[in-house]
């Protein structure tokens, strides 16, 4: 069994392209290995600024030979059909085929065989095509004629080793072979290697760490290290650390110094003008928590002078990028939000909802309307609409406009000293919960503005018809969708959803500024909508081991308040997932069934009802049982009656109060009663009467699963 090695070497690649490159080269190689009826035992990829790569143990010299035997016409087939079967099998002659007997004549059979091929052919054939169809999100063309390279960045040279030994190949005019080369720094040249082990340890020695995981934890641990025995504290990162680490080969981490008296702009400016312009980690105070003047910035190389130069050349780069973003500040507040706001009549949200301006009318008018249905007072809605009325007014600021990531942080500075804490508060968090990490508002003013932020969002593109499909999501509805659930769910907030979608629709419609969306479109979408709601559900209890039958099952009998569909289905899963739970689901199917079989043969369900009750005073369910126990002859038959009566009512109290593992707790009392009734008494009795009352008998066991969920969408 063989070792391969193929490495790529070429001028830096672009960080954010390395990862997802590893994962291509390892892919392409794999379908054309595969497709040549190669395996192996293991396959690593390997990336760097300058490198890209990969190892496979284990492969075999040559692929195996092999022999196929392909059937034919029969031997006195017109000669056209032997012809195409000769081209088909690729023989030259049909002295080359066997005859078969069979039942139906004579046939041709080909006996076709495949010696192996020499794995070398394979890679060498392989490698020029992976290169030149590289999928690399962007590409670019170097040189000229033979030598044109279409490539993410010009290649230098290539390594394809078999066991030690060259694979000769050859790609934009480079050809293949085992010389490649170190740091730009630290290494001594251009070397030759045999293996990878050999590889690898002389890119070591020549100052390149090759793995992407382990240059990743030399980042890491020599941030923490610089600020830790500075007594700071590194502020992590993870999209900065991925990134910084394509970026060096060597990685060095130096703590730098910048001027103190940027310190007065907002935190989340500096740290982002560090991370988004210069790619360094910000430092806090451990005591305080605070944003320090210090950063953290990668070297590629280990500086003579310990790094003091680099440190002041960053620090003098960040001034000045500090000094612009200072500029946007104090630009910014001299304008104002009032006068921001104004500005969004220019900026259009969408070709058919109208502009960012308008969008805010209807944003005011639901958060009014959204805190008022959850319950808060008057300020607190007048509140939410001036939080709303403000929301949108940072994204004509200058600071936004160079860094987009801070929209709603930005709009909470410009509005803390006019407009107080709460304001200011919801302007920053109506975006939250922008994922699944993502902490979700809590405070009154931020929820209503949040969620209404969210439900005009879905409503207004429902109305317009642009609903996510399969896997595109444009506009990320689903994940609006998602954070409404959880601002309910984790602010235990009750409303009826389907309500606040028609107060939405109206929303909509005088956000929308005259742009054909008129009318109560709501009625033609709101089924859809909840139902919408209902899948985010189902993948947010996922992990809690809710099932999709489950959620079904709950949603079906129309309540919309989610906080009470989520409690109900928690307590719903845990009775399915007990001995109980699944026998009353069975028994429960066995008298669905037999009552469904008995419609279709003309049995109506509320004919015999009204029969039965027909000398009684009202036509309840008590009088219904008391007309069914006239007839029940079998001690079976009369404790299925007893319990029904007694879980029904149970379970009727427990779902007023919301109780519904007590709800769930009477349901399984009928576990029992049921299948012993289904043992010991026939329901469709030759007596016409006892006939009727056993299987109104059993429209009372569905009912009463049915009172909590629609057990017939349950899957078991």
């Amino acid at each position: 069994m063989a070792q391969f090695l193929f490495e790529i070497f070429c001028e830096e690649i672009p960080a954010r392209m390395q990862e997802r490159a590893e994962g291509d080269l390892k892919r392409l190689m794999s379908e054309r290995l595969k497709e040549a009826g190669l395996n192996w035992d293991s396959l690593d990829a390997f990336s760097g600024p300058r490198r890209l790569g990969l190892v496979i143990e284990g492969l075999p010299h040559k692929t195996a030979d092999v022999r196929e035997e392909r059937k034919g016409p029969r031997t006195d087939a017109p000669e056209k059909a032997l012809e195409g079967f000769m081209r088909g099998a690729g023989i030259d002659s049909l002295d080359q085929c066997k005859i078969e007997e069979g039942k139906k004549g004579s046939f041709y059979i080909a006996v076709i065989e495949k010696p192996g091929r020499e794995t070398a052919q394979v890679i060498a054939e392989a490698v020029p095509e992976i290169i030149k169809s590289f999928p690399w999100p962007k590409s670019m063309k170097f040189g000229e004629g033979d030598r044109a390279q279409r490539w993410v960045r010009p290649l230098r040279s290539l390594i394809c080793l078999l066991d030690g030994q060259v694979i000769d190949t050859e790609v934009f005019g480079i050809t293949s072979g085992k010389t490649t080369d170190g740091h730009r720094v630290h290494g001594s040249g251009p070397f030759e290697v045999s293996d990878f082990a050999d590889y690898e340890a002389k890119l070591r020695a020549n100052g390149v760490i090759l793995r992407r995981d382990e240059r990743k934890q030399l980042v890491l641990d020599g941030a923490r290290r610089v600020c830790e025995d500075a007594g700071l504290e590194l502020i992590e990162d993870q999209g900065l650390l991925e990134e910084v680490t394509g970026l060096v080969e060597h990685p060095a981490p130096i703590l730098g110094d910048m001027d103190p008296d940027f310190l007065d702009l907002p935190p989340e400016v500096i740290a982002l003008t560090m991370k988004t312009h210069q790619k360094y980690f910000a430092v806090r105070d451990p005591k305080s928590g605070k944003l320090t003047s210090k950063f953290v910035v990668l070297a590629n190389q280990d500086a003579p002078d310990g790094g003091k130069a680099i440190a002041a050349g960053n620090a003098r780069v960040l001034s000045a990028r500090l000094s612009d973003a200072r500029h946007f500040w104090d630009l910014d507040r001299k304008t104002g939000l009032e006068a921001m706001a104004k500005e969004l009549s220019k900026v259009t949200f969408h070709e058919k909802l109208g502009t960012v301006a308008g969008r805010v009318i209807g944003l005011e008018q639901l958060s009014r309307t959204v805190a008022e249905a959850l319950g808060y007072d008057k300020a607190i809605a007048d509140l939410a609409g001036e939080a709303a009325r403000l929301s949108k007014a940072d994204l004509v600021s200058q600071m936004v406009y160079e860094f987009p990531e801070l929209q709603g942080a930005m709009g909470r500075y410009y509005a803390q000293e006019k407009w107080g804490a709460q304001v200011a508060d919801a302007i920053k968090d109506h975006y939250k919960p922008q994922g699944p990490s993502d902490d979700v508002p809590t405070s009154p003013v931020s929820v209503a503005v949040s969620f209404s932020e969210k439900l005009l969002t879905l409503c207004a593109f429902w109305a317009i018809r642009e609903k996510p499909t399969g896997s595109k999501d444009p506009f990320a509805l689903r994940r609006a969708a998602l954070g409404i659930i959880r601002i309910l769910l984790e602010n235990d907030a009750r409303l009826s959803l389907k309500a606040l979608i028609g107060k939405a629709d109206q929303a909509v419609i005088a956000s929308t500024e005259g742009r054909g969306v008129t009318g109560d479109a709501a009625t033609d979408y709101a089924d859809d909508l909840l139902s919408f709601f209902a899948d985010r559900l189902k993948v947010h209890l996922k992990d809690e081991g809710v099932k999709y039958d489950v959620i079904d099952a709950v949603f079906a009998l129309g309540d919309d308040d989610l906080v009470r569909v989520t409690k109900k289905a928690r307590a719903l899963q845990a009775f399915m997932n007990s001995d109980d739970g699944q026998a009353l689901l069975q028994g429960y199917r066995r008298a669905a069934n037999i009552l469904a079989a008995e419609e279709k043969k003309g049995f109506d369900l509320a004919s015999a009802r009204a029969e039965a009750v027909s000398g009684s005073d009202v036509d309840t369910d008590a009088a219904l049982m008391i007309a069914i126990a006239k007839t029940a002859e079998a001690a079976e038959e009369r404790a299925l009656i007893a319990a029904i009566e007694g879980a029904d009512e149970v379970a009727s109290v427990a779902l007023s109060k919301e109780d519904f593992e007590g709800a769930m707790s009477a349901l399984s009392q009928l576990r029992e009663p049921v299948d012993a009734f289904f043992e010991a008494v026939v329901v469709n009795d030759k007596d016409d009467m006892v006939r009727r009352n056993r299987l109104l008998l059993l429209s009372r066991i569905r009912a009463a699963a049915d009172q909590v969920a629609d057990f017939s969408r349950l899957e078991g």
